[in-house]
């Protein structure tokens, strides 16, 4: 999700759903994106990384050929020099934003720049158009066809060039990050043809919930929440605790498909507890690998997309190329 802002007062009569400052929808049916509207196109040389990016397709199927991602490629790759992959899944709470907004953009760059990987943005589509589990079944179509260039050759010539398929990580903020868990749970369930592992999960700020409060929870977090939660899923008959916004109802939590995960949340942020709550899950869970939890102190919710030229978010960025190097 993003930082938010001051809107005008809606008019009641015309509105069916209000959820500032992210989205309205209108008696007519039209949805009023009101954050994550903005986007920048690909660029062979970012200006300040001297990154690499371009739009490719990710989808070879009819019922949804207009899927793209965002591919990143850093300044420093060499002719079949292989890179680790990383595959990142956009925030906005199912509803806005996109791969292609100056925000992720921009995020992307540097990340790819610090850390030196080969990148994968993935767009999808979003809700309340596309309700839940469409995004998902997007996203794990996006991986399956990264996965497809294992074997080479696949479309897309960078990943046939330069992504080392032994070391894939996802990522991801916010949604982004509960797309994540989520890609991490199938893959456990499922594998993915010509992907031997996921080396690791990192899930920023992720948005998980439940009825029952946790921790000072109860205090902070919006009256909307659930009616915004069914806004993305309205087939959901559990509401917060719907297993896609609860892990504790996730019943193969254990199956986790990686042995290392990395876990940031902000101290302001008040889905902070429900990360914390995340890590205590999979140490109690069965699953038998790593969780790493970092908190950032005195920060808000994806403070390091808003304000990305902060100390902390340099730290986040660090942290985040740091266990993407030492999990490889």
């Amino acid at each position: 999700m993003a930082n938010p802002s001051p809107t005008s007062p809606p008019d009641p009569d015309e509105i069916t759903h209000d959820f500032p400052p992210l989205l309205r929808i209108h008696k007519n049916g039209t949805v009023e994106r009101l954050l994550g509207t903005q986007t920048v196109p690909a660029s062979l040389t970012d200006p300040k990384t001297a990154v690499q990016s371009k739009d490719v397709p990710y989808s070879t199927t009819n019922t949804n050929p207009d899927l793209v991602a965002r591919l990143y490629l850093p300044k420093r790759t060499k002719p079949n020099q292989k890179l680790p992959l990383l595959i990142y899944y956009h925030g906005g709470g199912f509803v806005i934003e996109t791969a292609f907004s100056p925000t992720y953009h921009n995020h992307l760059n540097a990340l790819v720049d610090e850390a030196n990987v080969i990148a994968v943005s993935v767009d999808y589509r979003r809700a309340p158009e596309s309700p839940l589990p469409v995004a998902y079944e997007d996203c794990w179509a996006a991986l399956k066809w990264a996965a497809s260039h294992s074997d080479g050759p696949g479309p897309e010539e960078w990943l046939n060039d330069h992504a080392d398929f032994g070391s894939v990580f996802l990522a991801g903020d916010s949604a982004g990050a509960n797309i994540v868990h989520h890609m991490g749970i199938r893959y456990g369930r499922e594998k993915v043809e010509g992907l031997p592992r996921l080396a690791g999960l990192v899930l920023v700020h992720p948005y998980f919930a439940g009825k029952e409060p946790i921790d000072d929870e109860a205090a902070q977090v919006p009256d909307w929440w659930e009616r915004f939660w069914l806004l993305a899923c309205p087939t959901s008959t559990a509401g917060l605790d719907d297993p896609y916004l609860n892990p504790a109802f996730e019943p193969d939590l254990a199956r986790l498909g990686c042995s290392n995960v990395l876990v940031m949340v902000a101290e302001k942020d008040f889905l902070r507890a429900r990360g914390k709550h995340y890590c205590e899950l999979l140490k109690g869970s069965g699953w038998e690998g790593d969780v790493e939890l970092v908190e950032a102190e005195g920060e808000q919710h994806v403070f390091h997309l808003w304000n990305a030229g902060c100390e902390n978010a340099a730290v986040l960025v660090k942290k985040i190329c740091s266990f993407i190097n030492s999990s490889n």
